[in-house]
């Protein structure tokens, strides 16, 4: 079994789901007293956020490398980065080590086409879905990416932030989540992904007819992949 080295804090909600499903799958998969071998680094989320907040990336990709220069020193295989956000100083991290960074952004976008999903929708944070440093890697794999209209993007960044990020989990929130599937799926998308780990919290698959591809739990699965393979 190889080392899977994670990256997190991003928020901690998002960190303990990526550990839990880590140990979960291995023990599944391998049974018994089975577990994942991981190394995980947690910095600091308001020390990072503020840094994106004033668009001080540098900054950014100097906290996230470090801390994945320690997990490769611990002995990692491989790099997780436990958040989507934050991939925007993905392959700055990636030149700062010498292990493979699994991109989360390929994971998903190789999942949708294995669904036959031509067309997907990014729901994320209000920076994930503005921006198109995430979409645009999704798209290299010949895919079309659609966000919300930028009227729910503070809406839905205050449910991630407000709630989730702290545990918890509203019923009145799912409803509007659920409702912006709907108007995504009418115009065009062909499947949805939970493009933050704690949406996953909110959403599943039972709340949408629309395919959900679930980042963290996809992120997981090619990890034990690679783990286990």
């Amino acid at each position: 079994m190889q080392t899977i080295g994670l990256v997190g804090g991003m928020s901690w909600e998002s960190s303990a789901a990526y550990y839990e499903l880590l140990n979960r799958g291995v023990e599944e998969r391998l049974g018994g007293l089975s577990s994942a071998k991981t190394v995980l680094a947690s910095v600091d989320f308001a020390e990072v956020t503020a840094m994106q907040e004033a668009e001080d990336w540098d900054a950014v990709a100097d906290v996230l490398a470090g801390a994945a220069k320690a997990v490769e020193r611990a002995g990692a295989d491989f790099l997780m980065l436990c958040t989507t956000t934050f991939h925007r100083v993905a392959e700055q991290v990636e030149a700062a080590i010498g292990i493979p960074l699994l991109h989360l952004g390929d994971v998903v976008a190789e999942e949708a086409k294995a669904k036959g999903i031509e067309s997907v929708a990014l729901l994320g944070t209000r920076f994930a879905m503005s921006r198109t440093f995430f979409t645009d890697r999704i798209a290299r794999h010949g895919l079309e990416v659609l966000v919300p209209e930028e009227g729910h993007h503070d809406e839905l960044n205050r449910i991630i932030y407000d709630e989730l990020v702290h545990g918890k989990v509203l019923d009145a929130s799912r409803r509007q989540v659920v409702g912006l599937i709907d108007e995504l799926w009418d115009a065009g998308a062909g499947g949805v992904i939970l493009g933050c780990s704690e949406l996953e919290l909110l959403v599943k698959q039972a709340d949408s007819d629309l395919p959900v591809l679930p980042c963290t739990t996809l992120h997981v699965e090619a990890a034990l992949d690679r783990a286990l393979g």
